[in-house]
Order: C-alpha cells, then sequence, then structure tokens
C-alpha cells in the first residue's frame, strides 16, 4: 500500500462515521514493515496537483507514526506551478520517495475511535469488518 494511500483511509465502522478520530488512521511503526520501490518514475507536475488534494496534518501524523519526523509543519505551497525552481523540485523530489515510492508491505491500522485493527498484508490493506461490526 503506497505511503499516499494512507491519506484516503478512514475507518469503516458505521460509529464512527461521526466522530473525527476515525481519520487518519494509527499506525504501528514497529509492526509496519516499509519498502521503497525506485522502479517508480518522477513526476513532478503529478504530485503539485496531488499536494492539493491530501490532507497534510494527516500526512504528518502517519509519518511520525512510522517514524518520520522530518517533514514541514505545514503542507509545501509552489506559486508558480510551471516554472520550479532547484528548492522546490528538492521538496517534490523528497514528497516522491515518501508518498509514492515508499510502500507499507506489512503492518497494523488502528483507528483512534473505536480502536478496530485492520491489518496490511502483501501490501493490501483489509478494510473488510466482521459482522458484528458492519
Amino acid at each position: 500500500m503506497k505511503f499516499l494511500t494512507t491519506n484516503f483511509l478512514k475507518c469503516s465502522v458505521q460509529a464512527c462515521d461521526t466522530s473525527n478520530d476515525n481519520f487518519p488512521l494509527s499506525y504501528d511503526g514497529s509492526k509496519c514493515q516499509l519498502e521503497q520501490d525506485e522502479s517508480v518514475e518522477f513526476n513532478p507536475e503529478f504530485l503539485v496537483n496531488i499536494l492539493d488534494r491530501v490532507e497534510w496534518p494527516a500526512i504528518l501524523q502517519v509519518a511520525a507514526d512510522l517514524g518520520n519526523t522530518s517533514l514541514p509543519p505545514n503542507k509545501p505551497v509552489f506559486e508558480n506551478k510551471n516554472s520550479l525552481n532547484e528548492d522546490e523540485m528538492a521538496v517534490l523530489r523528497d514528497l516522491h520517495i515518501l508518498l509514492i515510492q515508499t510502500s507499507i508491505v506489512e503492518g497494523e491500522m488502528k483507528c483512534k475511535n473505536c480502536g478496530h485493527i485492520y491489518y496490511i498484508k502483501n501490501s493490501i490493506p483489509n478494510l473488510l469488518l466482521p459482522p458484528h461490526l458492519a
């Protein structure tokens, strides 16, 4: 599961729909196995466009859960998306490594509201609920 995917997952338990604690899910860094796929090509245009759609505080939280506390506290903003300078390209390359190349291969995601644990196996998050929670 790509790191970017963590920004689009929330708890599926119906009772959690009214809670603000159902997103982002929390990750146990000691139980998560990360892998980098360097074959994914760098696409700055995609990253600039996707950054407009991500919840930056959620990115910060998940990154911290997984041991990365080096991200800036505020979402990077690119004034001229058609003409990026070297510093902006360096930021985008770092974000590419984190968001696109980094995958969670094995691990656990937990809802901060209800405590339900979702497992990740072979890079696939299992978001199916047992019948008593559905």
